[in-house]
């Protein structure tokens, strides 16, 4: 692995490139993207894709890559700007991408501005929270995520986010008449150490879960698209959020193992089916999907 540093106006993006480029194997890299999860996350995965060329980055702002813009708030139209910039750098696209939560809702930003970027985007379990029939209560619950995480510190609000993204089916008044989460309960720390900077606790990345995909522009584009949900997520939000996804851009969703957070190894605590996942991966960019 060769870590590099693409210098842009705004921020400073540092890459990792797993194996050759270009790429030895005939085929283009394989980008793999998250948000607000940094290169780290997808360790695991690139682990088990050996056999090809993988690049990862931290987005702007998160792990090691600083920005210098002067903003703070997460946005897909600048995500995908940068991750044009990357393709560009790196001189090898089109490419292949697989990207996963936010990443996923900035890679089909990737596609509606840069359609000649991307050959296959598979989107795992995008959470384009606005796009569910309960819409108005997910953004109810989002913001009750926050309140927590303001009033309260860090642990209270991973401890709401918790709760909201493992409610199972469409946010009723039984969820909201449930008492606060406790941190305490989830093995979280109870005590704020008074920061309030976290991009997925607060309302930085908020424009992520309120995108509303350009649809004319992806299924104009000559990439082939495929929303992906976990087998363990369909009831949950971003299980719902993926069906929803998938709905609004004409096509059934695929399934793969495990949940959300699938690729990986037990490295933050809750691990998926990284080799299950991995050979899923590899059949669903073949065409096998």
């Amino acid at each position: 692995m060769k870590t590099h540093t693409l210098e842009t106006a705004g921020a400073d993006l540092v890459h990792d490139v797993h194996g050759p480029l270009p790429a030895t194997d005939g085929r283009p890299p394989l980008f793999m993207i998250g948000q607000p999860m940094d290169a780290t996350g997808f360790a695991a995965l690139a682990a088990r894709s050996s056999e090809r060329t993988v690049v990862t980055y931290d987005p702007r702002g998160i792990g090691r890559s600083v920005r210098r813009d002067g903003r703070v708030d997460h946005t897909p139209g600048t995500q995908a700007d940068d991750v044009h910039a990357l393709i560009q750098e790196i001189g090898a696209g089109p490419v292949e991408m697989f990207a996963s939560s936010g990443g996923a809702v900035t890679a089909l930003a990737v596609v509606a501005r840069y359609p000649d970027d991307v050959t296959v985007l598979v989107a795992h379990e995008p959470p384009l929270i606005t796009l569910t029939p309960d819409g108005p209560a997910a953004v109810r619950a989002r913001a009750a995520v926050r309140d927590a995480y303001e009033k309260r510190g860090w642990g209270a609000g991973m401890a709401a986010f918790v709760a909201m993204t493992s409610w199972e089916g469409e946010f009723t008044e039984a969820y909201f008449a449930q008492p606060e989460a406790d941190p305490a309960a989830f093995g979280m720390p109870v005590e704020d150490d008074g920061s309030r900077d976290d991009p997925l606790l607060s309302d930085r990345s908020w424009a992520i879960s309120s995108y509303r995909p350009d649809v004319a522009a992806i299924t104009g584009a000559p990439t082939r698209v495929v929303i992906a949900v976990g087998e363990e997520s369909r009831a949950v939000q971003t299980g719902r959020t993926s069906a929803a996804t998938a709905e609004l851009l004409g096509q059934p969703v695929t399934v793969f193992p495990s949940h959300h957070g699938g690729f990986l190894d037990g490295e933050f605590g809750y691990p998926g089916k990284p080799d299950d996942f991995a050979r899923r991966l590899r059949e669903v960019l073949d065409g096998a999907a």
